[in-house]
């Protein structure tokens, strides 16, 4: 029978440490994500205050200049419950086109207080004519065409958004 070799088990205290500390990182880089994710899921929840009622949307939030300018280009279709939200972080005129856009869609200028102000519906496919919001507004709301008149909504309802600063309780409050 041969001799069995023992060897000394070490446990080297900088390995360990350095172990902890990637796992500590790893669960502080978790819940990061998952408060990341949450606040997109809310920062992508709008809802429209209207005399007929509350309809909420799945909107895309565009905050910078070159997601502002790509906006829908290129989309071939729009879910009905389903826009995209522009944000220009403080009030000011604007105004959009609808060039490469391929789809109708309605466009809602909606003060920092979430009060609608203006409303153009319908702006036709691929056109470049300038649509501006006629006052200064923070946000621009863009959903299907012909959405805005089947849910009733007029200037003065309320849209309900995270990044709006003040929520009035109603529509035309």
């Amino acid at each position: 029978m041969g001799r069995r070799a023992v060897l000394p088990l070490r446990f080297n205290m900088l390995s360990l440490t350095n172990v902890s500390a990637a796992l500590r990182g790893t669960v502080a880089a978790a819940i990061l994500v998952t408060a990341s994710i949450s606040a997109q899921a809310q920062d992508n929840e709008l809802t429209l205050r209207t005399a007929t009622g509350e309809y909420r949307f799945n909107v895309e939030v565009v905050d910078t200049p070159e997601s502002r300018a790509q906006g829908l280009m290129f989309r071939t279709e729009l879910a009905d419950d389903a826009g995209m939200l522009f944000d220009f972080k403080e009030e000011r005129e604007v105004s959009f086109w609808m060039q490469n856009t391929l789809i109708p869609l309605d466009m809602i200028f909606v003060g920092t207080d979430g009060i609608i102000d203006t409303i153009h519906v319908n702006a036709r496919p691929q056109d470049p004519t300038s649509i501006p919001s006629e006052v200064p507004v923070q946000f621009v709301l863009e959903i299907p065409g012909g959405r805005s008149v089947e849910i009733g909504l007029k200037p003065g309802d309320v849209m309900v958004h995270e990044r709006v600063v003040a929520q009035p309780a109603k529509a035309g409050e």
